[in-house]
C-alpha cells in the first residue's frame, strides 16, 4: 500500500469517527440523541473550544510545561532503562539476585506513587517527572534486557574468535542487537512519559495540559475535556514522529521488511 493510500485510509477512519460522533450527539432519534451533549459534547463545540484555547496565548505555556515534564521523564527513564538493562543482561548473577525486586517495583501501581512523589518533590515539575520516569523505565529496561539476551550466539562467538574485546562487542554486536528492541519500547515510552506528566498535573498542579483537563472536568465542561485530550493526542503523534525519524536515522543499516500489496 502506498503512503498516499495509507494516509487517505487513516483520514477516512478519523472522518468516520467524527461523523458518527456528530450524528449521535446532534441528530435526535426518537426525540433524544444517542450521545447526549452533556456527556459527549459535539465535534463542533470541541473544535470551537480548541480554537479558543489557541487564540489565548496562555495555552502555549501549558503545552511547554507538559512537554518539558514529558521530555525529562522520557530521557531520564529511557537512559536509566538502557544502562541498567545492559548491565543486567551482561551480569546474569546480578540479574538473578535483583529479579524479584525489579518485578515487585514494576507491579506497584503508579497512581499510588503520585501522592508520595508530591510529598517528596513538591507540586513543581519534578513530582511529575518522577512519576513519568517510573512508567518509562520498566518499558525500556525489559526491552533492552531482552534485546541483549537475544544476541545470536553464533555471531557472538565469531566476533570473539576475531579478537573483539568487551568494548568492541558492545559497539558492534550488543548495541545493534538491542537497538530494534529499544526503539520499539521508545515509541510506547513516549506515550507513557506524557501520561505520567498529565496524571501528575491532574492530581496536583497549577499549569499544564493535565491541569486544564482537570479544571474543565471540575466544572463539567465536557467540551474542554475533549479539547484537552485532542491536543494531548496531537502532541503525542508529533513526538512519536520525531522518535520515528531518529529510529530511521540510527537503524538505516537494518534491511527493510518485504512490503505486501
Amino acid at each position: 500500500m502506498s503512503r498516499l493510500n495509507l494516509l487517505l485510509l487513516q483520514i477516512a477512519i478519523a472522518a468516520a469517527i467524527i461523523l458518527v460522533w456528530y450524528i449521535g450527539s446532534s441528530v435526535p432519534i426518537g426525540g433524544t440523541c444517542l450521545l447526549p451533549k452533556f456527556f459527549f459534547s459535539t465535534p463542533v463545540d470541541v473544535l470551537a473550544r480548541i480554537e479558543k484555547m489557541f487564540a489565548n496565548a496562555s495555552i502555549w505555556r501549558h503545552i511547554y510545561i507538559t512537554l518539558t515534564e514529558t521530555a525529562l521523564a522520557f530521557f531520564i527513564g529511557s537512559g536509566l532503562g538502557i544502562v541498567i538493562g545492559f548491565w543486567f543482561a551482561r551480569k546474569p548473577y546480578v540479574a538473578a539476585v535483583l529479579d524479584p525486586y525489579v518485578k515487585a517495583a514494576n507491579a506497584l501501581p503508579r497512581v499510588v506513587l503520585a501522592p508520595i512523589f508530591v510529598l517528596w518533590f513538591g507540586l513543581g515539575i519534578w513530582s511529575k517527572v518522577a512519576l513519568g520516569v517510573t512508567l518509562v523505565f520498566f518499558i525500556v529496561f525489559f526491552n533492552v534486557y531482552q534485546g541483549v539476551k537475544e544476541v545470536n550466539p553464533v555471531i557472538l562467538a565469531n566476533a570473539r574468535m576475531l579478537g573483539m574485546k568487551d568494548r568492541q562487542l558492545m559497539r558492534h554486536v550488543y548495541w545493534p542487537a538491542a537497538l530494534s528492541w529499544m526503539f520499539s519500547s521508545l515509541h510506547t515510552a513516549v506515550g507513557f512519559a506524557l501520561v505520567g506528566a498529565v496524571v501528575g498535573e491532574y492530581l496536583g498542579s497549577a499549569a499544564g495540559l493535565g491541569y486544564l483537563i482537570q479544571e474543565a472536568e471540575g466544572v463539567f465542561d465536557v467540551a474542554g475535556v475533549f479539547a484537552g485530550m485532542i491536543v494531548l493526542a496531537i502532541v503525542v503523534l508529533v513526538v512519536d514522529w520525531l522518535v520515528t525519524l531518529l529510529e530511521n536515522r540510527l537503524l538505516a543499516w537494518r534491511p527493510r521488511a518485504a512490503e505486501r500489496i
